[in-house]
């Protein structure tokens, strides 16, 4: 049977940019586990711009700034989530996990309705 999954995706909008949806949340996640939007870039297989764009657009759609990034230099820089950084991810985290629970029994009567795949 061929593997059925549903992958709601949120996007929280503030004007016509994008200010957090799942992109942004792993971008997030991933600076927040290794210190580091160059490292996060990478594991995510973006380029350093497009995440450090990326950040900006998320620093600039909130009161506060997610990410502090610190310069590079001898002590090669760095970047930390701020507080409202931690808690944005984590409502964003589980807004996603409530709305999976919201959706299940739909989610389930439209499964077994699925055409079932090659053994």
């Amino acid at each position: 049977m061929t593997a059925s999954k549903i992958a709601p995706r949120i996007r929280i909008l503030h004007g016509k940019a994008v200010a957090l949806g799942p992109g942004k949340a792993d971008l997030l996640a991933l600076i927040s586990e290794t210190g580091s939007i160059t490292s996060a870039a990478k594991r995510l297989r973006m380029s350093y711009m497009r995440a450090w764009q990326l950040v900006q657009v998320m620093n600039d759609c909130f009161h506060e700034p997610l990410v502090r990034t610190e310069r590079g230099g001898a002590q090669k820089g760095g970047a930390t989530l701020t507080e409202s950084g931690e808690r944005v991810l984590q409502l964003y985290r589980e807004m996603e996990d409530e709305s999976l629970q919201a959706i299940r029994s739909h989610w389930e009567t439209i499964r077994r309705l699925l055409v079932a795949g090659p053994g």
